[in-house]
């Protein structure tokens, strides 16, 4: 498709030209905002450079990934997923599932939280009471759904108790939302006195200093940490939403580390003196989604006709440079419940002109696809997804929004078209089908879709509580063929995270899950080299 290489050759050039103009170490280089930088990075601290600021500090208010991405390191679960994405527990001494409504959690003891508090069970009960209270209508309850009671058996134990069985709560409770804060914390917060939104005090190996938002977020070593203490004293996490002058900033060791590469310039990355690429696969996906409440998008076979439009290897090759895989549907194949038998769309572009007109679109029709200003990857897809649809008949027009303001219009509904994301940070099925697609979770709580299919809704509900591993992938498997065959999204690839880190950083831990473990994180001046 020629507009795709006309897209991909004109960002690597100008990604060139621009990261060449990139300032000397220990200049002055002026930010987006209006903010500085200054120097080199090194020494004790380890510097990030994101494009996207966070939304929130409060762990059970965020549903975005950069978000969690500064939460985990100042909050920790009762369990968590190492580099493997095996569970192991963390604040949880130990855990076993009593019988199939009963689940027993030793809490860790000797652990305080960031402003002295203790934890204990009478702490761990307050989380989950605030995270379930009704009244607080947490993006992120739906995961606990089931959960009927949580109760301090003693000091250091904790039951929790389902109204059904529950396979996935396990590894629910590794997802952010699920970290334990403070009860103190949570007390200033309820009364107003400081909010978590803006404040945060956790038992993680780092704490908050400062978030001055829309710049930068500096965390500090937890020095009473119960467990092995961090390697650097600092870290700081700038907001740089160019692409060109993060790749600058690590080519002249402003920063350890950069996120969002784009594949044109992975070998920009690659080739740099003082450091290197470095990706990760991911369990997510990437999609295109559409609002089916709203016509033309309420039809499944308008939905299908779009979706046979747009060929994903093309978008994989070209604009994620091969990294990552085409995505036949929502689980990727390193996510539990993942079936090599499920079938994708296939791109078919008479195919979809006919099922167009079959729809009673033979003329084509307007629309508009939404995408966040920030994320040039995205924003390529939407023009890519622009050219095809034209080639079928649909005039596709572009609209960009700040971060925040598009997660709110995803949620809210005021979107036909979009391209998003979803990380499965728990490695279950549950996690990428569940908030996605099931009816009783639209707008914040995930399905920005809107999508609504009982006989879905019967299979998740069913999944969840079959404890058989072998049953609930088969329950999955037919639930993620009925989503396909709907196509309330494009599932487009499941990319891998292209990131960059300077050769001085040992220790640094990125997770499938895309969150970045920073505890094991140290600087070593004999490779720095600047």
């Amino acid at each position: 498709m020629a507009n795709l290489k006309r897209y991909v050759a004109g960002f690597a050039g100008a990604t060139v030209l621009l990261a060449g103009c990139s300032s000397d170490p220990g200049a002055v280089e002026e930010g987006s905002d209006g903010g500085t930088s200054t120097g080199s990075a090194g020494g004790d601290q380890f510097v990030l450079a994101l494009s996207s600021d966070i939304v929130s500090l409060d762990p059970q208010e965020t549903t975005d990934v950069p978000s969690s991405q500064v939460s985990t390191n100042i909050y920790e679960n009762l369990l968590e997923h190492d580099s493997n994405m095996e569970l192991q527990p963390v604040l949880a001494e130990s855990y076993e599932m009593v019988d199939d409504l009963t689940w027993e959690f030793q809490i860790r003891e000797g652990v305080t939280f960031h402003d002295g508090e203790e934890l204990n069970a009478d702490a761990v009960v307050k989380n989950f009471e605030r995270l379930l209270d009704p009244d607080n209508a947490k993006p992120r309850a739906n995961m606990f759904e089931l959960v009927e009671e949580i109760t301090a058996i003693d000091e250091y134990t904790v039951e929790f108790t389902t109204s059904e069985p529950f396979a996935p709560l396990d590894a629910h409770l590794a997802h952010s939302a699920a970290a334990i804060i403070s009860p103190a914390a949570i007390d200033a917060d309820e009364s107003g006195d400081a909010l978590l939104s803006v404040h945060a005090a956790g038992t993680g190996s780092f704490e908050l200093d400062e978030w001055v938002q829309g710049n930068e977020i500096r965390l500090s070593k937890n020095e009473n940490y119960w467990g092995e203490e961090a390697q650097v004293s600092q870290v700081t996490m700038r907001v740089v939403p160019e692409q060109s002058t993060r790749i600058g900033m690590l080519d002249q060791g402003e920063v350890h580390f950069i996120d969002q590469v784009e594949s044109a310039n992975s070998g920009i990355v690659d080739d740099m003196q003082n450091a290197s690429l470095l990706t990760q696969e991911q369990l997510g996906f990437e999609y295109i989604g559409f609002n089916t409440d709203v016509e033309p998008f309420d039809d499944p076979d308008v939905r299908r006709a779009i979706a046979m439009a747009i060929d994903s290897e093309v978008l994989l090759e070209g604009l994620y440079g091969g990294f990552g895989s085409v995505a036949s549907g929502p689980l990727s194949e390193y996510t539990f419940g993942y079936s090599e038998d499920t079938q994708g769309i296939e791109y078919d572009p008479e195919g979809a002109k006919e099922l167009l007109a079959e729809a009673g679109y033979e003329d084509g029709f307007s629309a508009s696809i939404l995408t966040n200003d920030a994320n040039p990857t995205r924003i390529h897809i939407a023009e890519v997804a622009q050219d095809y649809l034209q080639e079928v008949g649909v005039d596709l027009s572009i609209e960009m929004m700040e971060w925040g303001a598009f997660l709110d219009a995803t949620d809210q509904g005021n979107t036909e078209m979009f391209v998003l994301g979803w990380s499965t940070v728990t490695a279950d099925a549950d996690y990428a089908l569940h908030p996605n697609f099931y009816s009783g979770n639209h707008g914040s709580q995930g399905n920005s879709t809107f999508y609504d299919n009982e006989e879905v809704d019967a299979l998740l509900t069913e999944a969840r509580s079959e404890s058989d591993n072998d049953a609930r992938a088969d329950l999955y498997a037919q639930a993620e063929q009925i989503i396909i065959e709907e196509a309330p999204m494009i599932f487009t690839v499941h990319n891998d995270y292209i990131t960059g880190i300077a050769d001085s950083v040992e220790g640094f831990n990125h997770l499938a899950t895309g969150i970045y473990d920073l505890s094991e994180v140290s600087i070593n001046e004999e490779e720095a080299g600047y």
